[in-house]
């Protein structure tokens, strides 16, 4: 059946279900035993969306509704792929990825953040990603370090 009998705008009906894939990071997939129950939970509730959507008899809105859910079970299948399970820091001594960190910066600000993996970073629920800048520059360090220049500078105080 040509196109001009349908009721699908083409140009707009594409857009809104060829979606680009989500970018994949180029660092290493590391995760924390939680970041990788929330992946695979991830996974399960895209799966399900997208079946949800294929009960939809109108082809168009099930092309729609299928467009996110499917973008996003490709991103998640290859991110639990790819992901690499990393205990909890076997001591409290310096930071390392897993950790809880309290630290102060030059302006006052005591902040408290937990290292952990892309997907799994929320700043304002207290989680950084291990390749942001202040969790690279605090790995490593011990309670009492001081780390950055300047302004910039923050101050290890503890480490859970």
């Amino acid at each position: 059946m040509s196109v001009a009998f349908t009721k699908e705008e083409s140009a707009e009906t594409a857009s809104e279900t060829l979606l680009p894939d989500r970018p994949i990071s180029p660092h290493p997939n590391l995760v924390t035993e939680t970041g990788l129950q929330a992946l695979q939970t991830q996974l399960q509730q895209a799966r399900e969306a997208y079946e949800a959507a294929q009960a939809i008899d109108d082809v168009n809105e099930k092309r729609r509704q299928s467009a996110v859910p499917l973008r996003d079970a490709r991103y998640l299948t290859e991110r639990l792929r790819t992901a690499q399970l990393i205990a909890g820091p076997a001591s409290n001594d310096v930071v390392a990825f897993g950790s809880t960190v309290t630290f102060s910066r030059a302006d006052g600000r005591v902040q408290t953040y937990r290292i952990v993996g892309e997907d799994e970073a929320d700043p304002k629920a207290g989680s950084i990603s291990f390749v942001s800048p202040v969790a690279k520059s605090l790995m490593g360090k011990a309670v009492g370090d001081v780390v950055g220049a300047g302004a910039q500078e923050i101050e290890v105080l503890a480490i859970v």
